[in-house]
């Protein structure tokens, strides 16, 4: 039986608790990279593509540290590095994918968006699995999850708007509590299908 999702944001919290220092500060890191990127015209764009898969399994990694309440380390955000070829893969056949899904219309893209949403936690732990198996498990381990998934999601609403107010700042601290709840979804999902 899973866990409900406050649930799963109060023990988010107590992962964080004593390590939110570390946590904004390797967010702020990894919002530094991919943000630049975003501001250099096209080329920046063409580099974002290609470390974009590999620095959010880093972040998977690194979320994943937390929750487990192992030593997480600010390096990990690049850790995803490391199987370059089937991480940038998996990212470019999720793009695709996600994108032929949102051609039909936009409630396909965001069921695939959440289908294919454990791949790089997947491939954060797994550095054997190849690109098209990682997404098939992630398809498979959110089969009848996808709405809890979202619904997870949903919880931050209101805690972004609030971070806008903060002109962004908040975000710093609120990028790693989602991050965290969703290492715990993870976890919590993973466990439930070994059970089952």
């Amino acid at each position: 039986m899973m866990k409900e999702n406050k649930e799963l944001m109060a023990e988010a919290r107590a992962s964080l608790s004593g390590n939110w220092g570390l946590a904004v500060g390797t967010f702020l890191v990894y919002i530094i990279i991919v943000g630049t990127l975003q501001v250099i015209p096209v080329i920046g764009g063409v580099i974002g593509l290609f470390i974009a898969g590999p620095m959010a399994v880093g972040i998977c990694m690194f979320t994943l540290s937390l929750s487990r309440d192992e030593n997480a380390r600010l390096e990990q955000i690049f850790e995803g590095f490391k199987n370059y070829g089937t991480v940038l893969g998996a990212y470019l056949l999720m793009v695709v994918f996600i994108f032929l899904w949102a051609l039909l219309l936009i409630i396909p893209g965001i069921i695939a968006g959440l289908a294919y949403s454990q791949t790089f936690y997947i491939l954060a732990e797994d550095d054997t699995i190849g690109s098209m198996d990682a997404l098939r498990k992630s398809k498979e381990m959110m089969n009848g999850y996808k709405w809890k998934y979202f619904c997870l999601g949903l919880r931050f609403i209101g805690w972004a708007l609030l971070c806008v107010l903060t002109l962004g700042i908040g975000f710093l601290w609120l990028s790693p509590y989602i991050q965290v709840s969703y290492a715990k979804f993870y976890e919590d999902l993973k466990k439930n299908q070994a059970v089952s």
